[in-house]
């Protein structure tokens, strides 16, 4: 490619995430579940026809019905034919999603997860604060999204090293960790590896991508794969459901 040569168009592939709001069917989802969550609604109750919940809402009863749509997928609701719709469910309770802390923890994907490649860049930089590692000229943003059991748990941001990147088979991005990505390329040297969680609120685009309310607590996960030189070859900014996230740490 010549110096005066256009950066290549960025290649995005999957389901774009929006960006201008969050949808109001996934506000009227959340306020549905806090009150499933907190006995308003309790189980085997009949809950509001949708005619009352959009005049309440005051939104169209289509919103209504795509809002319970998701309370039913995630088995919290079921609606029946002339009867009604009734509580059958309680939120989840278990917390499944283990964060690993030692190095061959984090190599392994998810029991029964899917990983969706939502969208693909070539050759940018990392915007993000980099408290480890030397960062490199160019790096390759892969955007994807975990699912189980038809449910999105996390959304990551993933940038590797651009000059590795043609060393990773394609099948390889919907199928291995983050991690395990550049930790399988032959000759690559994983010297480092460091891992930052913090708990924060669901934004826009949290939201729209876990179908979850805005401001629902997230946990969101930075890690660092540092190269033989002390050089970033891999940064994942990951953002997780906080409702399906364990952090065991043994101390002894």
């Amino acid at each position: 490619m010549s110096a005066n040569a256009p950066e290549p168009a960025p290649r995005k592939t999957g389901r774009n995430l929006r960006q201008q709001g969050v949808s109001r069917y996934l506000q009227l989802a959340g306020l549905f579940r806090s009150r499933i969550e907190s006995g308003v609604w309790g189980m085997g109750e009949r809950i509001p026809t949708v005619g009352e919940l959009a005049e309440e809402c005051g939104v169209a009863r289509e919103t209504v019905r795509q809002s319970l749509g998701i309370l039913e997928q995630q088995g919290l609701i079921k609606r029946y034919r002339a009867k009604g719709t009734f509580v059958t469910g309680s939120i989840r309770s278990n917390l499944w999603c283990e964060l690993h802390t030692d190095y061959f923890g984090l190599l392994q994907a998810r029991e029964g997860a899917e990983i969706e490649l939502v969208t693909e860049t070539r050759r940018v930089s990392i915007s993000d604060p980099v408290e480890f590692g030397i960062i490199q000229p160019a790096y390759r943003h892969l955007q994807r999204r975990h699912w189980r059991d038809g449910e999105p748990y996390m959304i990551a941001d993933v940038y590797i090293d651009e000059r590795l990147i043609n060393r990773i088979p394609r099948a390889a991005f919907t199928s291995k960790t983050a991690l395990k990505l550049v930790a399988d390329i032959p000759g690559v040297e994983v010297a480092d590896v460091e891992q930052i969680m913090t708990i924060g609120a669901a934004d826009i685009q949290a939201s729209e991508a876990l179908q979850m309310p805005m401001n629902a607590p997230v946990a969101q996960v930075n890690r660092y794969a540092l190269g033989g030189a002390g050089e970033l070859i891999a940064f994942v900014r990951g953002v997780y459901r906080a409702d399906v996230v364990r952090l065991s740490i043994k101390s002894k």
